[in-house]
């Protein structure tokens, strides 16, 4: 057997040195927990967490054409964004609808960021790719350049004003902004993965060291922790936030996965948009629900979901949600047994465990 040497971001020694699990993800050597899972999911949703999300993918769009290729990839309507310095949550969607990734695009002043799924990186690049040969285009992968932080939780907007300024604290949702601190640039999106408000913040690779070791140092008095890819599932899955790979695939749709608020068929042609304006207007088999368990057993992914002894679906997503203090799950189900206030059985080892099917998320922050 040969051996895969596993990928790293420009923090791996500074996860270590904090005690960091580190566990391979899509290919990345990447912390799991530094603390507990618990620990860290607490931090963010009362104070504030701090992720490293490196390994993340970055493309640039450049050229005449940018907004008419993009435009033409994504599901969501790209006009929605009148102004630079604003984003959109979309997917890049194939021709029977399924689900190539889920991404944010974020709208510069001379340029459009596609920030990507780690494990899609090179699939995703090369699918644009192949799809760019009518545009006057040019794209470029910068993954490799660009290291990228999550500051989440209610403390992240006071925090990031207090370091940058006040200003700060007005950028609207999904806006974006850059800034100079101690003679290093950095910009940031008022975006996020787990159900509360913050920011992802963009640094050049060989600055993202010292902006780890900066928002920690300057975050001490708000109780900041660094946090794994284990909470930032918890928070996202609590939060009712779909993940590649679970509530979105190659044969999910986003119209299956909830999602369709972030497909907008009325904007024209595009790569999808005949199956995905059918699913949204009614022609849908199946779908993603959230499911709140009873007792103390958790859904599993692949778990079974049966409704009066049939078997209707299967479970896509499951944690103990810890804020929440119950287990959930997402599942894809029949569409018929996918209302609100539905009782469903979930298969878990020898018993079959009752779940009722709830309100999408199970988590949201006040505002």
């Amino acid at each position: 057997m040969v051996a895969t040497t596993l990928r790293e971001t420009a923090l791996a020694t500074a996860h270590v040195k904090l005690s960091a699990r580190m566990v391979d993800f899509a290919g990345w050597n990447m912390p799991v927990q530094y603390k507990s899972i618990v620990t860290e999911h607490m931090a963010t949703r009362q104070k504030v967490g701090i992720f490293d999300v490196s390994h993340m993918g970055e493309f640039l769009v450049t050229g005449a054409g940018a907004h008419d290729f993009i435009q033409h990839v994504i599901a969501n309507d790209l006009n929605r964004l009148t102004e630079p310095d604003r984003a959109l949550y979309s997917q890049l969607c194939y021709e029977d609808g399924g689900t190539v990734d889920d991404l944010i695009v974020y709208r510069r002043k001379e340029d459009y960021l596609l920030v990507v799924n780690a494990s899609n990186i090179d699939k995703d690049f090369a699918w644009l790719n192949s799809h760019k040969s009518k545009f006057e285009v040019e794209l470029t992968d910068i993954s490799e350049q660009t290291g990228l932080l999550a500051l989440q939780g209610p403390s992240a907007v006071p925090m990031l004003s207090e370091i940058v300024g006040d200003w700060v604290a007005k950028l609207p949702s999904f806006g974006y902004g850059e800034a100079v601190v101690d003679g290093n640039k950095f910009s940031f999106g008022r975006t996020g993965y787990t159900g509360e408000d913050g920011f992802e913040i963009f640094v050049a690779t060989d600055r993202l060291e010292w902006l780890w070791n900066m928002l920690l140092e300057r975050g001490a008095k708000y109780g900041i922790e660094p946090c794994g890819l284990g909470a930032r599932d918890t928070l996202r899955l609590e939060a009712g936030l779909p993940l590649y790979g679970h509530e979105l695939e190659k044969d999910i749709t986003p119209i299956e996965s909830g999602l369709g608020w972030s497909v907008k068929p009325e904007k024209g042609d595009f790569i999808g948009s005949k199956v995905l304006a059918e699913q949204k207007a009614g022609k849908l088999d199946r779908q993603i629900i959230c499911l709140k368990a009873e007792g103390k057993a958790i859904p599993r992914q692949g778990y079974a979901v049966f409704h009066n002894d049939k078997e209707v679906g299967f479970v896509t997503s499951g944690t103990q949600g810890i804020f929440v203090g119950y287990p959930i799950a997402f599942a894809m189900v029949n569409r018929g047994v996918a209302k609100v206030g539905e009782n469903l059985q979930v298969q878990i080892r020898d018993s079959r465990i009752n779940a009722a099917v709830v309100q999408r998320p199970w988590y949201k922050r006040k505002k």
